[in-house]
């Protein structure tokens, strides 16, 4: 590690790992960061909160070397320093991994770990033996439990996460910077990855976890520091406050957990599954001889560990991947194999798994991208003329009532948006097309809790305006909230089935491990 230059202060500055001083950061006239203080305790889980939009990533992006702040101070240790690359911050000890993870899928762990920074021997060859020996002996030593030579394409979400903290740690970081790291994990994944930061601060590393998850802040994290529309509102001390008033320093206000859910009053069959079959990239059968039913008038929940043919089911029912086999109707209309368009015009709308990939087309505009599945209506065009006053129009409206930030990003491109407001703008594009089946896949994955509040009011609104609603998220605590009826899928099928009012969590996870034991509460 490089030296840290001149030192900026007296001892009492050495407790901190970090120390970033009124830093703020503009983007034309938008004021992302605005003063924003943050100091981070050496040997911690330091959790920084905030809305969607909030600056938190932008903060940390300062702190990596990925934005220049237009003005503001960082020490590190006690140091003053210019961070003007990731590779700079690497020089400092600070590893970031980020929300999406940059792995290459082929490689194995090992491979993906060295990259960039292979040990080699005679001739200039690459010392595999040195790099698989290495990369163990690192996941050892923090009980990661890692394989090297698996490939990534072929382990979960959860050891994926684990390669990328090997990653930061292998390139000798002090200080690790987590970006929402667990968006996509199941239960048992989050309680491991709580054991995984124990065990680093242990060995003397510093944790920054950026999150909108309050039970994980109360279980990982030392301190918190919250931040509201780009300022500092706070720094706290975990153990000494509740998840709502957390919440309420997050959003400026009081937050509602509970949902307020009438009877269901089911309906005709809106969606049926007969015994189908689903391929994966490996030509196996990810979804073998599912049946599924969802009526109208209902939200069936989809419990199951990563992995095991959720993506490749509603992949297979959107129309973005062909089936094997099987019998798949919309409103007793056949839609096995037809065109997403085609299924979207029977009358199915679909929040997808990957907000990037499938959601949105990243250098279209905000505008754009809500009006994407409608532009032939006569709203918006005209004779192959897009009615662009009034695309923008339907965008700004859009915008105001699903809290999408900043509020003047009608004209922006897609990419240009927070994680987070990017998957508000999919969820107010496909709740408002008014379509009988709408297919939610992980729908407040990166929101904060009071987005969370607001969408998971629309899905019940949605079911109790008589739509069938399919759920599939990693969030049991989101499945449970919400569903009527909670199917558990297995190795591509349903394994069991319990209604959504009479569960408990640790049952749904034992039959989502492939255990027989009942779900009921």
């Amino acid at each position: 590690m490089s030296d840290l230059g001149t030192r900026s202060g007296g001892a009492a500055e050495l407790s901190y790992a970090v120390d970033m001083r009124n830093i703020t950061m503009m983007f034309g006239s938008f004021k992302a960061n605005d003063n924003v203080c943050f100091k981070v305790a050496q040997k911690s889980v330091h959790a920084i909160l905030g809305e969607n939009g909030a600056g938190k990533s932008t903060l940390m992006n300062v702190l990596y070397g990925l934005l220049q702040p237009t003005s503001g101070e960082i020490h590190i240790k006690g140091h003053g320093v210019t961070i003007d690359s990731p590779s700079r911050a690497i020089e400092y000890g600070i590893g970031m991994v980020h929300q999406h993870f940059m792995l290459v899928p082929p490689f194995t762990v090992t491979e993906n770990i060295i990259l960039g920074m292979e040990p080699v021997k005679g001739f200039g060859l690459i010392n595999t033996e040195k790099a698989r020996v290495d990369v163990k002996a690192l996941s050892d030593r923090y009980d990661l439990k890692v394989d090297p030579d698996a490939k990534i394409e072929d382990i979960s979400v959860g050891m994926q996460q684990r390669v990328e903290i090997l990653k930061v740690l292998y390139r000798g970081a002090d200080i690790l910077i987590l970006d929402e790291p667990t968006a996509s994990l199941t239960p048992q994944e989050i309680d491991e990855l709580g054991l995984i930061t124990r065990n680093l601060v242990n060995e003397g590393k510093t944790v920054i976890i950026i999150t909108h998850k309050l039970a994980e802040i109360k279980s990982m994290a030392d301190s918190c520091t919250i931040i509201r529309a780009g300022k500092t509102i706070d720094t706290v001390k975990v153990s000494t406050v509740s998840e709502e008033t957390l919440a309420a320093m997050m959003v400026g206000r009081a937050v509602d957990f509970t949902i307020e859910k009438k009877p269901t009053q089911q309906g005709k069959v809106v969606l049926n599954v007969e015994n189908l079959v689903v391929r994966n990239y490996q030509n196996h059968p990810a979804v073998n001889n599912l049946n599924l039913a969802v009526r109208a008038g209902e939200i069936v929940g989809i419990a199951g560990v990563d992995g095991n043919g959720q993506s490749e089911f509603v992949a297979a029912l959107t129309g973005l991947q062909k089936a094997e086999s099987g019998v798949i109707t919309l409103l007793g209309r056949n839609i096995f194999n037809k065109t997403p368009r085609m299924i979207f015009e029977t009358g199915l709308s679909s929040i997808p798994e990957d907000r990037q990939k499938h959601g949105l087309v990243m250098d279209f505009t905000v505008a754009e991208n809500m009006a994407l599945q409608n532009v032939q209506e006569k709203e918006f065009s005209r004779k192959g003329f897009l009615k662009k006053g009034n695309i923008m129009n339907h965008a700004r409206a859009l915008i105001e009532k699903f809290d999408v930030r900043p509020t003047n990003c009608a004209g922006n491109k897609a990419a240009s948006l927070s994680g987070g407001n990017q998957q508000k703008v999919i969820i107010a594009r496909e709740v408002t097309n008014d379509k009988d089946l709408l297919i939610c896949v992980n729908p407040t994955r990166g929101l904060d809790v009071g987005a969370i509040e607001y969408v998971h009011r629309y899905i019940v609104g949605q079911r109790d305006a008589g739509k069938a609603v399919l759920l599939v998220s990693f969030e049991l605590s989101e499945i449970m909230k919400l569903s009527d009826r909670i199917d558990v899928m297995f190795r591509g099928k349903i394994v069991g089935s319990v209604s959504g009012g009479d569960v408990n969590q640790a049952g749904l996870g034992l039959m989502m491990a492939g255990g027989v034991q009942s779900a009921a509460s």
